[in-house]
Formats: structure tokens, sequence, C-alpha cells
């Protein structure tokens, strides 16, 4: 098992989680939508001794990607994101896609709905950065330009459907009970992922 370094911080007036990954064999980092505060992140890598060389970033709402650009000055990082985003990006990532945090393998889910460039990183098939399409307790909205029930559904119920009850989840806002989750958790407690059909679905998520 691949040793990692994992550190998470709440930034921003939004509840905004960000996120540390690194690889301790090779003292190889990451940052994971690291926002508001982006020297925040930056020194936090200093302080454990990363280099970072990459920002993954999982949807380009304001509240996600407004950090990159201080990082990538500070720390020369290259950004990763969805091959349809709108934001600045050095490597366009596509679904099944994986990218190396020094040995750590990165895998790249595609998961629209909440935003039409949404990603979701599984790193070493051990834990999910699911940015704002699994919260804890809850999921992102579908209401906002971009947004599509109907690709949230999908994603929730087929694209996340493989990933194993065991696998650690960390979600892009601080909306739960808890700062993270696993999957198994979710699918039993999460009213969002109870067994619906797609019709179900889409008013369900259309109730206020």
């Amino acid at each position: 098992q691949l040793k990692m370094i994992v550190k998470q911080m709440p930034v921003g007036p939004m509840a905004n989680f960000g996120y540390l990954l690194g690889c301790e064999e090779t003292m190889i980092g990451a940052l994971i939508d690291p926002s508001f505060e982006p020297e925040k992140f930056v020194e936090m890598a200093k302080e454990v001794g990363l280099k970072i060389e990459w920002i993954l970033s999982t949807h380009g709402h304001f509240d996600h990607v407004n950090g990159n650009e201080t990082v990538v000055e500070m720390t020369g990082a290259k950004v990763a994101g969805h091959s349809s985003a709108t934001f600045h990006v050095d490597r366009k990532l596509e679904h099944g896609d994986e990218i190396k945090i020094g040995n750590i393998p990165v895998e790249v889910l595609y998961t629209p709905g909440h935003s039409s460039d949404e990603v979701c990183f599984l790193v070493d098939k051990q834990l999910l950065f699911t940015g704002d399409v699994l919260f804890v307790g809850e999921c992102g909205r579908t209401d906002l330009p971009g947004s599509d029930p109907r690709e949230m559904y999908k994603t929730l119920f087929e694209i996340l459907a493989p990933i194993a009850d065991d696998v650690d989840i960390f979600p892009g806002h601080d909306y739960g009970s808890s700062s993270m989750s696993t999957m198994g958790f979710e699918r039993q407690n999460n009213y969002v992922l109870e067994s619906r059909t797609e019709e179900e679905f889409v008013a369900f998520m259309k109730k206020p």
C-alpha cells in the first residue's frame, strides 16, 4: 500500500474544503481546489516538505478555482482539469485518464450534473475527492447554469456505482455532519442515493 499524505483545509466564506495530497516516497504533491487562501495551502505543503507539481481542479466554479493562479505563481505547478473546462488548464483530463502524483495513481472520473466540467479524483482506489458531486449527506445543486439533474443521476448511480464501500470520500464543501465519509456510509444514509428512477430523481431534485 502506498504511503500518502492527505490534509484537508476549510477555507473561505462558502464552507469550502481544499486538500493537500502527497506521495511520501517521492515527496511530490498536489493541491485539490486550493481556493480563497492559496498561500495557506502552499505553506502547508512546505511544512510537510512536499513539492507541489499539480493543481487538481474538480470544476470551474469560482469558489474552487480562485486560488489556482496564485499557487501557480508560488510553486510553478501545472493545472489539471476536465477537457471542457473554461478556466486555464495545462493538462486536459478525460474520463478514465490517470495522473500520477509521485507514485500515487489518480484516476479521473467525469462526473457532470452539478457542473458540466466536473470531475472526481479516485486516489489509489482508496480515496475519492468528490468536489461538488457528493457531499456528506447531500449532493451538489443541479439548478445552476451548466447543471443538469439527469447528468447528476447518471453520475451518482452509474459512474460512482463501482466505487467500493470502503473508499473514503472527501467533499468540496463542509455541508454535512462530518468533514468526510465513506462511500458505504453514504449509500446507507444519504437520502440523495436512495433508489429512484431517473424521472423520480429529477422531480426530487426540483423540490425546494
